[in-house]
């Protein structure tokens, strides 16, 4: 009966060591994938006078920082950017790029210093909402 323990113990181990492995790798490869997405997203000129008057919904997702948020524009100008979701992480800080947006009335803006990822996904997300029509 303890031969039969002495060799469970090994394999069990052996086993939870390769599961370990296993998901390490599955992880490495999600951020992988996702840094890849954030640096491969690129930005358009948005021509706000070709908005109509109106408040858009858009969202941008690069699996683990999500933003959704609605922009109104009116004459030809943003006017507000509500924040409707923000998966970030430690991005938060991030969130004052929607202020820039509306104070330089273009989408691409410099990045918030420490959440340039979560900067670009909310940038990308107004754009998206801007241009899906």
């Amino acid at each position: 009966m303890k031969q039969r323990r002495n060799k469970t113990l090994p394999r069990v181990l052996l086993l939870a060591a390769a599961a370990a492995l296993l998901c390490l790798a599955v992880y490495v490869k999600s951020v992988a994938a996702y840094q890849r997405a954030v640096q491969e997203t690129r930005f358009e000129e948005v021509d706000l006078n070709a908005i109509p008057d109106g408040t858009y919904t858009g969202e941008y997702d690069v699996q683990f920082i999500r933003a959704k948020v609605a922009v109104t524009v009116q004459d030809g100008a943003i006017t507000e950017i509500q924040l409707l979701e923000h998966k970030n992480g430690r991005g938060e800080a991030a969130e004052t790029v929607l202020e820039e947006i509306v104070s330089q009335q273009r989408v691409a803006v410099d990045a918030v210093s420490g959440a340039t990822n979560s900067s670009i996904v909310l940038e990308k997300a107004v754009e998206n909402a801007l241009t899906k029509r």
